[in-house]
């Protein structure tokens, strides 16, 4: 195994008992755990590599190392996790970060361009519900009295108070823009677990990611008439659940439809939420709420989707005699990734592995947030037994290793390809100096 990929695994399985139970990962954003995390992060930084870190107005934690040019290529990902979480999920990336870090530190010169690392604060949103939380803030995509404010834990804990515990407040959460644009940030980069069972199903232990998914979120009411389920004759019923689970179906049936035979073109409708009322035995269903998540990495596809699923809603509606209401939830268009970045990751896997799948990623990431202000791609490391978000989460060591192996070829492509750029630069200010 590589040396590098040795550092990452050691070090993941150190964060793990530090921050784990037998409930899995405990490193909730906002709170002691996550902290300790991060404070454990911080010296690693500072006793291996003299790297101080800093924390910007969101919350994010910054560590720098200057290069022969200011330009910059910006490395992350997240240490926070969901409640029972993975030993991989987000930390991975981080941690990768740090060994990016390690070796240009160990080459006894500055790179050729600045390095940052970032973890970002609150990307699984866990606590408080609004995920990406310090990505979008940097992005500028956030308005922290808008969407945050309001919220609270199920503990009733306000996100503002948790937000003091941490030294943030909104208004200083709307400074890690500026805070962003003053790194000159050329390229973002980011390693990550895939999180499904692609690459499993494949026999591929690494993946060249095309970009994040577009995402159409609703929330719909289906509502009739609860009655005795006795006395009330089927042909004279208006039930709610009967509409909506016409409706689950026919979603599910579209998102197939619409499906192409590639992971490019990979089309999901998920009904995650049903809720029933009366919702007692004897009783027929007079409202149902019901939820639905779609997702495309094609733009035009997750159109039709909504559009066919709204047909959907109402023919769902009419052949039950119930009414229909759409309300949006969150709305994300597709985030495609730069085409110069992703032939690095493309030519790092393939050279390390022997195959470059290309895959979508169904889940959002900080690098989704990224891609509208700065050229980004990432790396996927095959997720084994496919799924994430619970402690069972695994990624076999051989293909830990080769995706680490992997992004640090990227990482060194991108950094030379941005020094070949800088390089004009710096002639023309040093003929000047002359």
């Amino acid at each position: 195994m590589n040396p590098s990929s040795k550092r990452v695994i050691s070090d993941l399985k150190e964060l793990e008992k530090l921050t784990s139970d037998e409930r899995g990962a405990q490193r909730v954003a906002w709170g002691p755990v996550w902290r300790k995390a991060r404070e454990w992060f911080a010296g690693k930084l500072k006793e291996e590599l003299s790297l101080p870190v800093r924390q910007d107005g969101a919350g994010n934690l910054w560590t720098t190392l200057p290069g022969a040019s200011e330009r910059s290529i910006v490395i992350g990902s997240h240490l926070d996790s969901v409640p029972g979480g993975g030993w991989l999920d987000g930390c991975l990336g981080v941690l990768a970060g740090l060994e990016v870090l390690r070796v240009y530190a160990a080459k006894g010169e500055r790179p050729p361009v600045t390095i940052h690392i970032v973890d970002w604060a609150d990307e699984e949103g866990a606590r408080f519900g609004r995920s990406l939380t310090g990505s979008a803030a940097s992005a500028g995509s956030l308005d922290p009295q808008k969407e945050l404010a309001h919220l609270v834990d199920r503990a009733g804990v306000k996100l503002p108070d948790a937000l003091k515990e941490n030294g943030i407040s909104l208004d200083g959460m709307k400074t890690a823009r500026e805070y962003f644009d003053g790194l000159q940030a050329e390229a973002y980069l980011e390693l990550h677990i895939e999180q499904g069972p692609v690459l499993q199903e494949m026999k591929r232990p690494v993946g060249v990611v095309l970009g994040t998914m577009g995402v159409e979120r609703h929330h719909l009411k289906f509502i009739g008439q609860a009655a005795h389920s006795g006395a009330a004759p089927l042909h004279l019923r208006q039930d709610a659940f009967l509409a909506g689970a016409r409706f689950a179906l026919a979603a599910q049936e579209l998102a197939t439809k619409l499906s192409g035979k590639t992971p490019r073109t990979r089309v999901v409708a998920t009904c995650g939420v049903v809720k029933v009322e009366p919702n007692f035995v004897t009783a027929v269903p007079g409202r149902t709420e019901i939820s639905i998540d779609m997702r495309a990495l094609d733009a035009g596809v997750l159109a039709k989707l909504l559009a066919g699923t709204k047909k959907a809603s109402l023919a769902a509606a009419k052949e039950f005699s119930v009414k229909v209401e759409w309300s949006p939830i969150l709305k994300i268009t597709p985030r495609i990734f730069d085409e110069t970045l992703t032939g690095f990751v493309r030519k790092a896997v393939k050279g390390v592995t022997g195959h470059a799948p290309e895959i979508p990623s169904g889940p959002l990431h900080d690098a989704a947030e990224m891609a509208d202000i700065v050229p980004t791609a990432m790396v996927f490391a095959q997720s084994s037994p496919g799924i994430s978000h619970t402690r069972i989460e695994d990624t076999p060591e051989p293909a830990l290793d080769k995706s680490v192996r992997a992004f640090l070829a990227t990482v060194e492509q991108t950094v030379e390809h941005l020094a070949r750029k800088a390089e004009p630069q710096r002639k023309r200010a040093a003929s000047g100096r002359r």
